[in-house]
């Protein structure tokens, strides 16, 4: 507020002084004025006595008179007068407008009383000539002025335009890039996640099979080892239902052997589980058989529940097979059917993803496309400034003061008509006096 209130003082004492300057310049061109009116006022006055003056001494009583008084001089003093006044009204005629450097050497060379009226009319008309060509240069500046203005305009709006819309498509892609880069890190999450979960479902059914396969092989064998006891108390309580054991089938060999009267290697017994030939369970080891309290006596009662319980347990190992039996079909078609939608579904993923990443690259591409056509668009756009500032710099002034100039020159071009009009009445005058000089020689 400080610096405020001083630069107001500053303005205001400024200000002062500028009303005081123009009350001085308002007085100083009323007394310019003043003198002027009358410079113009005695100069017409002067023209006025010389311009009746002339009159007088051209009339032909006049003329007549000097011939019978003045008869050496008469010629020189009507030559002298005709030709001064020639030159006045040649001078009035350039000076009635405004000033010019043209209008001023014109106006020397008629004040010259050395040069003749012929030779003035000369420069004149070169004058005007000149004037004529400066217009039509002036008029062709105007045009070009006016026409690279027009284009430069234009092309000054399309570049800000053709920015805009590239600021605007820069933009827009980049907003696509950040989304696509989004997209494929979600999408090669997703990819990754299901690979995972199809190797841990592979390793599950893996395991779960191997579960199932061991199941199977331990139930069969227990089967086996339930029936090979089972067949056994059949032999010793019913016979009748007890099933021996297939022959032994006898090779070629065997056959030779026997009938050339000699025996057979005697058959191994069946390893495995107590001697069955069931090897599932063969690491186990069967209990020392308790001492016989004596005579034994058969307990087909008892072996008739004894076997029961056999087929019993039998029929329960047959319902868990079955029941593993339809849970691993059922685990192995649920796990098939993923693997199938899971390789559809990476499928498509990877398809997708591939198709995200082109679209990348594609909007990676435009966008250092658009990038850099901006920016040539830009620095086009700071040289047509630059143009346009220049043609400012080369036309402003003419186009701001051309209908002056021209209606200048038109005024010059007028005067010097007038002037060159009044310059050539003389060339009669002159002619008059030579032909009253012959006749006076005469």
């Amino acid at each position: 507020m400080v610096q405020l209130k001083n630069d107001l003082g500053d303005t205001a004492e400024a200000l002062v002084e500028d009303k005081k300057f123009l009350a001085d310049m308002q007085k100083t061109c009323a007394t310019k004025t003043a003198e002027w009116d009358v410079i113009v006022k005695t100069r017409n006055e002067e023209l006025l006595a010389l311009s009746e003056t002339i009159k007088v001494l051209n009339d032909d009583d006049s003329l007549e008179l000097f011939k019978q008084t003045l008869p050496s001089s008469a010629s020189f003093v009507q030559l002298k007068v005709n030709s001064a006044s020639i030159r006045a009204r040649a001078l009035v005629a350039i000076r009635h407008v405004p000033r010019s450097v043209h209008l001023d050497f014109i106006a020397l060379a008629i004040q010259g009383k050395k040069i003749g009226f012929g030779k003035v009319i000369g420069m004149i008309d070169e004058m005007v000539v000149t004037l004529k060509k400066e217009q039509d240069d002036d008029d062709h500046k105007k045009e070009y002025c006016a026409a690279q203005f027009d284009q430069s305009d234009d092309k000054k709006k399309s570049l800000e335009r053709s920015i805009r819309d590239f600021e605007t498509v820069i933009a827009d892609t980049k907003d696509g890039v950040d989304n696509l880069k989004g997209e494929i890190k979600a999408l090669s999450a997703s990819i990754a996640a299901l690979d995972k979960n199809v190797a841990d479902a592979t390793e599950q059914r893996k395991q779960e099979n191997e579960d199932f396969t061991q199941l199977m092989a331990s139930d069969s064998a227990a089967k086996e080892i339930l029936g090979f006891a089972k067949n056994r108390l059949q032999k010793f309580y019913n016979p009748k239902l007890y099933k021996a054991p297939p022959q032994r089938e006898l090779s070629d060999e065997d056959r030779a052997t026997l009938a050339a009267g000699g025996t057979l290697a005697p058959t191994a017994a069946p390893g495995g589980i107590a001697g069955t030939g069931v090897t599932v369970l063969a690491q186990a080891r069967p209990a020392p058989p308790p001492e016989a309290p004596g005579a034994y006596k058969k307990k087909s009662g008892e072996s008739s529940g004894v076997i029961a319980m056999i087929d019993l347990l039998v029929k329960d190992l047959d319902k868990e097979m079955t029941v593993a039996k339809t849970e691993e079909k059922d685990a192995q078609g649920d796990y098939e059917a993923m693997m199938k939608d899971a390789a559809t579904k990476r499928a498509e993923d990877a398809k997708t993803l591939a198709d995200k990443e082109a679209a990348l690259a594609d909007n990676q591409a435009s966008l250092e496309k658009n990038t850099e056509a901006k920016a040539s668009a830009t620095q086009e756009l700071g040289a047509t400034n630059q143009y346009i500032q220049s043609l400012h710099n080369e036309c402003d002034w003419l186009l701001q003061y051309f209908d002056v100039r021209k209606e200048a020159r038109t005024s010059e071009i007028d005067a010097l008509g007038k002037a060159k009009a009044v310059l050539s009445g003389a060339d009669f005058s002159f002619v008059q006096m030579k032909t009253v000089k012959f006749l006076r020689g005469a």
